[in-house]
């Protein structure tokens, strides 16, 4: 009896011995780190094979982004070497002119305004259709107008704004005459039939061009700070119309001019 505590002892020795050679075993020779460790390795050589396949695909798209732009500036210089080329005095009466009145051509031709435009005259006091309708009149007004007969077509828009001065193409005639001033390089009658658009007409859609057409006047009679402010306002109250992306190239001449 009283060697049983021994005999217990050395059963339990055995356990006791292994468990302590289990806790003895070094972190980095255990199955289950090393194991661990393995899948850790793997995973972050997958990380990086996908981070470089992202910086590749970011790349090409920041380089296709660049030849983009490369393509968009190209352009936009071109458009606007093209700009200062026509702008200066736009005596072709404007790229846009026939898009303009494209309706109104689309009307039926006046019988008796041939006589007119043939090499006819017209004198002051005197409509290029006597009796005939605003909308006949304003049509042959313009045919001259493009036919660059600037004395002519200014008579006619004159009478034409005495003769229907509640007529809807009013504006349009009232911007036109100063066109037809302006393409005859007066530019003092230009600028004040201009004004007039704005003031008489401050709801019509030749008022954006006509503060364009203002401040190149300005420009053409060197009245520089008349033009930046003509051409600035065009910015500012009309920014998403033609004649604001025109004022802006002409503001950048100016600068690049020193004026």
């Amino acid at each position: 009896m009283n060697n049983m505590p021994a005999m217990r002892l050395l059963l339990v020795l055995p356990a006791i011995l292994l468990s302590a050679c289990s806790m003895l075993t070094p972190p980095a020779e255990d199955p289950v780190l090393i194991k661990l460790e393995e899948l850790d390795q793997r995973l972050q050589a997958i990380e990086r094979v996908m981070e470089n396949q992202s910086l590749v695909q970011l790349t090409q798209q920041v380089d296709a982004l660049e030849r983009r732009a490369d393509g968009l500036q190209g352009s936009t210089e071109t458009l606007q070497h093209d700009a200062g080329t026509t702008a200066e005095r736009q005596r072709q009466l404007y790229a846009d002119l026939d898009s303009r009145i494209q309706e109104l051509e689309a009307s039926a031709q006046v019988s008796n305004s041939a006589s007119v435009l043939d090499g006819g005259t017209l004198q002051q006091g005197e409509l290029p259709i006597p009796g005939g309708s605003d909308r006949d009149n304003y049509q042959v007004a313009l045919e001259l107008l493009r036919d660059e007969r600037y004395d002519q077509s200014a008579v006619s828009f004159q009478e034409f704004l005495v003769s229907f001065p509640d007529s809807q193409l009013a504006a349009n005639a009232q911007y036109w005459l100063a066109e037809s001033y302006y393409a005859s390089d007066e530019f003092e009658k230009a600028l004040a039939d201009f004004a007039r658009v704005i003031e008489n007409y401050p709801q019509s859609t030749k008022v954006p061009d006509a503060l364009l057409k203002m401040g190149y006047c300005n420009y053409s009679l060197q009245r520089w700070d008349d033009a930046r402010t003509a051409l600035s306002r065009v910015q500012t109250d009309y920014p998403t119309t033609t004649a604001a992306r025109l004022a802006d190239q002409y503001l950048k001449r100016m600068e690049s001019e020193g004026v």
